[in-house]
């Protein structure tokens, strides 16, 4: 009891150090976007949007495109490893149940190790991700990754539309240009997003399951 109670604390310090990572991540995007739009607002108002303003806003907004993808691209590699630390302390509860079965009414989270088991313990329950595209995409929106992506996405379209002003083509197609950009970042990490989920929803990255949640 004492060996597993030591592993559940190693795992459960393990998790804190990755939420801190994902906070930190997401507000040094923050500043690094915060930072891009003063020194913008600071260039046109000295160069009037002139050639001057067009480069810098490339770019600047391609840094923050950058910056954001990496951030939600290692956030995610984060919560999957977030996942795997649950696997661990889920089969540490069931070596708990097994050592004192009369405990059971007393835990709400899961003694199981497989993705359904997981998802309960984290608290979501009706689905599991990869699976439900209209579920998942009001997860993802409620999410540190999924804000984040929603901002990515309209730097990106700014971004675009910076380009085409820069070539010298007209508004409309400077417009549609952005709004390309815009769906193209969200459809592309939303795609990833699923296929990372299908991927540990399959365990081919991960332990196998040894204590599967009941039919």
């Amino acid at each position: 009891m004492q060996i597993l109670s030591t592993e559940h604390w190693s795992l459960l310090a393990t998790r804190s150090l990755g939420y801190t990572d994902i906070y930190s991540r997401a507000n040094m995007f923050v500043s690094v976007l915060s930072g891009t739009v003063i020194a913008l607002a600071l260039i046109a108002q000295a160069g009037r949007f002139g050639a001057t303003f067009n480069v810098a806003a490339i770019v600047l907004l391609g840094i923050v495109v950058f910056v954001g993808l990496t951030t939600i691209s290692r956030i995610g590699q984060l919560n999957y490893q977030d996942s795997l630390w649950v696997t661990g302390m889920n089969r540490i509860r069931h070596a708990y149940l097994e050592l004192h079965p009369e405990l059971k009414d007393y835990f709400i989270t899961s003694p199981h190790d497989d993705m359904r088991g997981v998802m309960t313990t984290l608290g979501i329950k009706g689905s599991e991700p990869g699976q439900h595209l209209l579920s998942d995409l009001r997860h993802t929106v409620t999410i540190v990754p999924g804000m984040m992506l929603i901002i990515v996405a309209v730097v990106a379209g700014a971004w675009g539309a910076m380009v085409c002003i820069a070539l010298g083509a007209s508004q409309p197609l400077a417009i549609g240009v952005g709004a390309a950009c815009f769906i193209v970042t969200i459809v592309a990490n939303i795609v990833s997003g699923r296929r990372s989920a299908n991927v540990a929803h399959g365990w081919t990255r991960g332990p196998v399951s040894k204590f599967p949640t009941p039919d």
